[in-house]
């Protein structure tokens, strides 16, 4: 199952404020969409229902950045916020996540989110990687600049896990 992005994100806060560790809206965006990459590889499925796209800084749910932009490269202090179909009133993205997604969240977030944003950014503009190919495609317009799950699942899938070469 396919979450969104806001309850991934709240998960992450949550994590990185267990451990001491602050996250900016940059980290925030590439944690997220590493976390996606590796469910794509490990579970077959993609994590977040939504598609990402290239932005300078690399992968980048547009709802994401809206929501924490406020913060510019500073520590995220607030949770994630969606609106309630019931009420129409803004409420927390909660999240629950099945124990498969739960352990390799917990294990991503625990090294990703030890990274700078620099770093992170780094490792999403790896050369030929989905962020470039979006970002640097060959012809005039790319509306969108959306990165497909077919393209992360097919690039990631042919490099080793930087969390498994420690």
């Amino acid at each position: 199952m396919s979450h969104d992005g806001r309850e991934i994100a709240n998960f992450i806060l949550d994590f990185c404020d267990q451990i001491g560790q602050p996250v900016s809206n940059m980290a925030l965006q590439k944690i997220v969409f590493f976390c996606h990459v590796w469910s794509l590889i490990d579970h077959r499925r993609p994590l977040v229902r939504h598609n990402f796209e290239a932005w300078e800084h690399g992968p980048v749910l547009q709802y994401l950045y809206r929501e924490f932009k406020e913060f510019g490269d500073g520590p995220i202090t607030k949770r994630a916020m969606k609106i309630d179909k019931m009420t129409g009133n803004r409420v927390t993205a909660e999240y629950a996540f099945d124990n498969q997604t739960q352990e390799l969240l917990t294990r991503l977030v625990a090294f990703y989110g030890r990274l700078s944003a620099s770093q992170l950014r780094k490792l999403s503009h790896v050369p030929g990687g989905p962020w470039e190919r979006a970002w640097n495609h060959e012809g005039k317009v790319n509306p969108g600049m959306k990165l497909e799950n077919e393209n992360i699942s097919a690039f990631y899938s042919k490099r080793p896990p930087p969390f498994m070469m420690q």
